[in-house]
């Protein structure tokens, strides 16, 4: 469940490099403190968002995995200085 007026997007039909692309356009629109929730597939862009979205400085708080084992959700905080 989100936190309510937290942005959302669902990139669960996306491929690399598209999945970390619409999440940082995401992320750009937001005001530093905000939290962004991702709904993306697989291991690799779990593995690939999370890690890109922590090296610029973003911090994934929680990550979800649905009944389907597939799809997950990052709860992702905007830094200040990202």
């Amino acid at each position: 469940m989100s936190d309510i007026g937290m942005a959302e997007i669902d990139i669960t039909h996306e491929v690399c490099p598209m999945t970390f692309v619409r999440t940082r356009l995401a992320l750009d629109r937001l005001p530093a403190g905000e939290k962004l929730l991702v709904r993306l597939r697989g291991a690799t862009p779990l593995d690939n968002v999370s890690r890109s979205l922590e090296l610029l400085g973003h911090v994934v708080e929680e990550i979800q995995t649905e009944t389907d084992g597939m799809t997950h959700r990052l709860t992702v905080l905007k830094c200040p200085a990202a």
